[in-house]
C-alpha cells in the first residue's frame, strides 16, 4: 500500500488539501468496487494537530504530524495563500522533513503556489517547474535557479511534480492516479470528477502581464511604450535609439528585466491585446489582427498558436459565445 502524506500547512487554500483527499480515497473505493484491495493509505499531515485556516473560518485536524512520519510515498504540498514569504516562513519546519522523504525514496507533488515551497527545500534546483501564471515573475525572483515552465499544466523531474495554477492541480492529481494505477482508473476518475483527462497548458488562461518589479528605468519606460503603442510598427533599433541605449546593451538589459526578449514582449502585448477583443467584440479575425498591429495572417496565427495554445478562431469561440453564434 502506498503512503500519501498531505500536508496541512499554515495558510494553505483549504481545497487544495481537501481534493487531493477526495481523489486518492475515491481511487480506493474505485478499486474496491472492482473486488481488488485499497492502494492509498492517505493521511493529512501537519506540525501540530489542529491547523486553523481561512482567517480562522475552518479546523483542520491532521492524522499525523511529520515527526511521526519515518517514511512516506508521495507527498502534496498544498496551495498556499496570502503573502508568500510569510507562508513560507509559518511552514518552514516541513523544509527538512520534505528533503529527508525526498531523499528517502518519496515523489512531491506541489498544487499551484505551493511550488513556492518545493522551491524553498533547494530539491528544484536546476529543475523544471510549473505554478500560477500570475505569480510567475515572483517566483522566478525567488527562485532563480529553478527553470519555471510558463504555462505548463503539469512538471515532472526526478520524482518533483508541479501543476499550473488554481483547478489545474485536478490534472496533475488524474497524472499521478494514473500512474500508480493503469489508465482505466483514470479515466474513470475524470469521468467521475468530471475533469479534462490529458488537459497540458493553462496558456490559454494566461494574462500577460509585463514584468516591472525591477530596478532599470528605462527598461520599465520602454515597456510602458511598447504596451501603449502596440499596434504601430516597433522595432528594437526604435527602442534603444529612443532611450539612447546601444542596441546589444538594451537587448540583453530588456531580457533580465522582463525575462523576455524584446521580440517575444512585443509579440505578447499584441496578443493580449487581441485576446481582449476576441472576448469583447465581433470583430473577425482579420480585423483583430489588424488592430494590433499585424499584416501577415501566417504570422498572426502562429504567434497566437504559440502564446495561447489554441488558434485565434479557437480561443474566440472558448470565449465569446455570442460570436459564435454570430456565424451559426
Amino acid at each position: 500500500m502506498k503512503h500519501v502524506s498531505i500536508l496541512v500547512a499554515e495558510n494553505a487554500v483549504i481545497e487544495a488539501i481537501a481534493d487531493p483527499r477526495y481523489m486518492f480515497t475515491a481511487v480506493n473505493q474505485f478499486l474496491q468496487a472492482e473486488g481488488k484491495p485499497p492502494l492509498f493509505n492517505v493521511q493529512l499531515v501537519a506540525i501540530k494537530k489542529e491547523v486553523k485556516l481561512d482567517n480562522n473560518l475552518f479546523s483542520v485536524h491532521a492524522d499525523a504530524l511529520i515527526k511521526d512520519i519515518k517514511k512516506t510515498d508521495l507527498i502534496f504540498i498544498p496551495a498556499l495563500s496570502g503573502d508568500i514569504k510569510n507562508a513560507l516562513e509559518l511552514n518552514k519546519d516541513f523544509v527538512g522533513w520534505i528533503q529527508d522523504q525526498y531523499y528517502n525514496g518519496a515523489e512531491v507533488a506541489s498544487l499551484c503556489i505551493g511550488a513556492f515551497l518545493l522551491a524553498s527545500t533547494g530539491l528544484l534546483k536546476g529543475k523544471q517547474c510549473s505554478t500560477h501564471w500570475l505569480f510567475a515573475n515572483e517566483f522566478r525572483n525567488m527562485f532563480p535557479d529553478v527553470e519555471l515552465v510558463d504555462g505548463s499544466i503539469i512538471t515532472e523531474e526526478n520524482g518533483l511534480y508541479s501543476s499550473g495554477g488554481a483547478n489545474s492541480y485536478w490534472n496533475l492529481l488524474l497524472y499521478l492516479v494514473e500512474k500508480y494505477t493503469n489508465r482505466d482508473i483514470a479515466i474513470l476518475a475524470s469521468k467521475f470528477f468530471a475533469i479534462e483527462i490529458d488537459r497540458n497548458s493553462q496558456n490559454a488562461f494566461m494574462m500577460f502581464q509585463g514584468q516591472k518589479e525591477h530596478e532599470d528605468d528605462e527598461i520599465k519606460k520602454a515597456q510602458e511604450f511598447i504596451e501603449e503603442n502596440y499596434p504601430d510598427k516597433i522595432t528594437v533599433d526604435n527602442l534603444a535609439d529612443k532611450f539612447a541605449i546601444g542596441r546589444r546593451s538594451f537587448e540583453r538589459r530588456f531580457k533580465k528585466a522582463t525575462n523576455n526578449t524584446v521580440v517575444e514582449y512585443m509579440q505578447r502585448v499584441k496578443i493580449e491585446a487581441a485576446k481582449r477583443s476576441f472576448e469583447r467584440s465581433r470583430k473577425n479575425i482579420n480585423e483583430v489582427m489588424f488592430d494590433v498591429g499585424y499584416t501577415d495572417t501566417k504570422a498572426f496565427r502562429g504567434v497566437f498558436k504559440k502564446i495561447t495554445g489554441l488558434t485565434p478562431i479557437e480561443y474566440r469561440n472558448k470565449y465569446n459565445k455570442q460570436a459564435e453564434m454570430a456565424e451559426v
